[in-house]
């Protein structure tokens, strides 16, 4: 007990305080969180509504795997892409290429391709609710699932 008693007070002089940074760091973090999550569900909605205008289910762009599976199909590019896309450092290249064709997959430059991957949730916004049309795959011939 009263070695409790010493570990307590000497905890009191080496952080001394009165306890309000916890509140400010759990607030600071939960604003984070929440801007977090208004950006995902910003893009979310965004990937439904491009699926739907390249005449696919708007669902298939919120489920996880399969939305790269049709995103593949829509850009062209063929289905064993989706194996480069788990590896490191190799999916970060195939990111690129694959925003590049989802671009001019609407009609849109190379510009626009890298803006849909370095700023996705500006630019995603802007294809999913402008009125840009899918005009087909810019890769070639799309992939069969």
């Amino acid at each position: 007990m009263e070695m409790m008693l010493l570990a307590a007070a000497l905890q009191e002089e080496t952080y001394p305080g009165d306890g309000r940074g916890g509140i400010f760091a759990a607030l600071f973090g939960g604003a984070f969180a929440l801007i977090g999550l208004a950006i995902l569900l910003v893009v979310f909605v965004s990937f439904w509504k491009i699926f739907e205008k390249a005449g696919k289910p708007g669902w298939a762009g919120i489920v996880p795997i399969y939305n790269a599976i049709v995103l593949l199909e829509i850009v062209g590019r063929p289905l064993w892409w989706i194996v480069l896309l788990l590896v490191p450092c190799v999916n970060f290249v195939v990111g690129i290429l694959l925003s590049i064709d989802l671009a001019k997959s609407f009609g849109k430059d190379v510009a626009y391709g890298l803006g849909l991957f370095l700023l996705p949730f500006i630019f995603f916004p802007l294809l999913a609710f402008s009125d840009a049309r899918y005009v087909g795959p810019a890769a070639g011939v799309p992939a069969r699932v």
